[in-house]
């Protein structure tokens, strides 16, 4: 029975899309009219900067974390990883598939690092980070974003067993599933180039 609800209740938090928040509130706009149209991090980093891609990353994490440790730690306790699997899924889902927006929603990249986190604090940072080198070697940030879950693979199977390992399994599958335009458009030479590292040598010639 913690399965389903652990499900329910990260589905339920991860409705909350703190970018339609900041974006109404800095611009008075819905999130889904501007930039990319996506309720995420990225598109209202690049629409209003660095502040306001802070607070949707803070947003969807601890809309991540809340779920996920209230059912580890207070709700199902007995159930371990496998509770904060199943509420970081969830809320995913959630992030993803709002029921509010017509199951129309982000792309859960936030949501699936808080989850992994959740499980396993240790493993999902390392996750985060393999994904993050994924991002600054090919410069598309679809492929660190299907690198996060799916560094994660091993680890689930290997020390929280089929089950956890299974629901990383799906949550690849999404994140593959939301990322799959862009990365369909790698090959075509269309998918936006993000190079993080010469930005940041660019800036510190500019202060010399």
């Amino acid at each position: 029975m913690f399965r389903v609800w652990s499900l329910l209740l990260g589905y339920v938090c991860g409705n909350f899309l703190t970018a339609e928040v900041v974006s109404r509130r800095v611009s008075g706009k819905s999130s889904f009219e501007r930039g990319s149209g996506n309720p995420g991090m990225a598109n209202i980093g690049a629409q209003d900067g660095a502040g306001s891609a802070a607070l949707v990353l803070a947003g969807d994490l601890l809309k991540t974390f809340l779920p996920c440790l209230l059912c580890r730690l207070v709700l199902f306790p007995e159930a371990g990883a496998a509770a904060a699997a199943y509420a970081g899924l969830g809320a995913i889902l959630g992030h993803d598939f709002p029921v509010w927006h017509r199951f129309r929603g982000g792309k859960g990249v936030s949501c699936t690092c808080g989850a992994l986190v959740s499980v396993s604090f240790g493993y999902g940072l390392l996750a985060c980070a393999v994904g993050g080198i994924g991002v600054l070697v090919s410069h598309y940030l679809p492929v660190g974003a299907v690198l996060i879950p799916a560094a994660f693979l091993i680890p689930a199977f290997c020390r929280y067993g089929n089950e956890v390992g299974v629901l990383t399994v799906v949550m690849t599958l999404i994140m593959v599933q939301r990322h799959m335009p862009g990365l369909k458009n790698i090959p075509t030479g269309t998918e936006p180039r993000k190079d993080f590292l010469k930005k940041r040598k660019g800036s510190k010639r500019d202060q010399r």
